[in-house]
């Protein structure tokens, strides 16, 4: 598998190729005292199977209006963040700094860690459990990775059902793990063992 050129994560934690949407829902790294050791990988859309749109923006940024659609009253008071959206077609978007802890795992732990926002990237996929994602991501996804490996003392990359097991689903079984192990990707891309089961 071959990427483009990897997205170089600057001195404040931004991607200088993404575009920028900042969000209010994140906060500070202090608790854990350490940088992101974790990737999550997480799947969106909104409203549900629709692509497009500034829905996820606007949930992001706390914008997304109730009556727009049936299903986004549930969302009213959701406070939630990601690092980065990679779109269908491949685009970049970045809402928080990777310096700083997004709002995107909620009750969760890896490794017997608790709380993984506290030492962890999140990364949502524009798609659902039940479509495959898009060759345009796969390669945005692989770029952004070799660079936050770059960056941070990157451990592991996993999903959020991973890290949220019986509560979460993403990215859902149409993500391509094997690909990713039989790429030769130069950092080591993948789940915890126990975890392959989940």
């Amino acid at each position: 598998m071959t990427f483009p050129p990897p997205f170089s994560v600057d001195s404040g934690g931004w991607v200088s190729r993404a575009w920028h949407c900042p969000s209010p829902n994140f906060d500070l790294r202090s608790r854990s005292g350490s940088p992101p050791i974790l990737v999550v990988i997480h799947s969106i859309s909104l409203p549900p199977g629709q692509f497009g749109g500034r829905a996820v923006e606007d949930l992001f940024t706390n914008r997304l209006d109730p009556s727009a659609h049936p299903s986004f009253e549930s969302l009213r008071d959701l406070r939630v963040s990601a690092h980065f959206l990679i779109r269908r077609e491949g685009t970049l978007t970045q809402f928080v700094s990777t310096d700083a802890r997004a709002w995107h795992a909620g009750v969760s732990q890896w490794a017997g860690r608790q709380g993984c926002n506290d030492f962890s990237i999140g990364i949502e996929l524009e798609g659902t459990d039940h479509t495959p994602f898009t060759e345009a991501q796969y390669g945005t996804l692989g770029a952004l990775l070799e660079g936050l490996c770059a960056r941070y003392p990157i451990r592991a990359i996993t999903g959020h059902c991973d890290v949220a097991p019986g509560r979460k689903t993403d990215p859902g079984p149409c993500f391509d793990w094997a690909r990713w192990e039989a790429s030769g990707y130069p950092v080591q891309l993948l789940r915890p063992k126990k975890a392959r089961s989940g």
